[in-house]
C-alpha cells in the first residue's frame, strides 16, 4: 500500500482576477462616448383642421451639394428662412446630397411650427 499524502487545497488568488475587473473597466470607460447628439424629429403630417376659403402656401426647393433653388431661383441656406413664412415646403433631393446637408436643413426650420417639411423621394 502506498502513502498518499493529502492534497493540499490552495486557496484562489483573487487579486489577478479584481486587476482584469478593473482594466476592463477602464477600457469602456475610456472608449464611451458621453454626448448627446442632436435630433431631428420626422413625424408624418398630422391630419389637422385648415380655413377652405384660404389658400395653401407651397415652395419648391431643389437641393444639391452645389446650391439651393427655391422657386426656380438661387438661394443662401441662410437666407432661406427669411423667405419662408409658412404653408408648405416641398424638398427635392438630388442623388448626390449629403444626410448631413438635409439634417441642416430640417434643424433651420425646427422652430417654425406653421411651416411644414416634406422631402419628396
Amino acid at each position: 500500500m502506498r502513502n498518499v499524502a493529502p492534497r493540499r487545497i490552495r486557496r484562489v488568488s483573487l487579486t489577478a482576477l479584481i486587476d482584469v475587473v478593473f482594466l476592463l473597466l477602464l477600457f469602456f470607460m475610456l472608449t464611451s462616448t458621453f454626448s448627446s447628439f442632436g435630433e431631428i424629429e420626422l413625424n408624418p403630417p398630422a391630419g389637422g383642421k385648415t380655413n377652405a376659403s384660404e389658400p395653401i402656401k407651397r415652395a419648391f426647393l431643389q437641393m444639391s451639394n452645389d446650391g439651393l433653388i427655391l422657386n426656380g431661383t438661387p438661394i443662401e441656406m441662410n437666407a432661406l428662412s427669411d423667405q419662408l413664412e409658412g404653408g408648405v415646403l416641398l424638398v427635392n433631393l438630388d442623388d448626390n446630397v449629403s444626410s448631413q446637408r438635409l439634417v441642416d436643413l430640417l434643424a433651420l426650420f425646427r422652430g417654425q411650427e406653421d411651416l411644414s417639411v416634406r422631402v419628396l423621394e
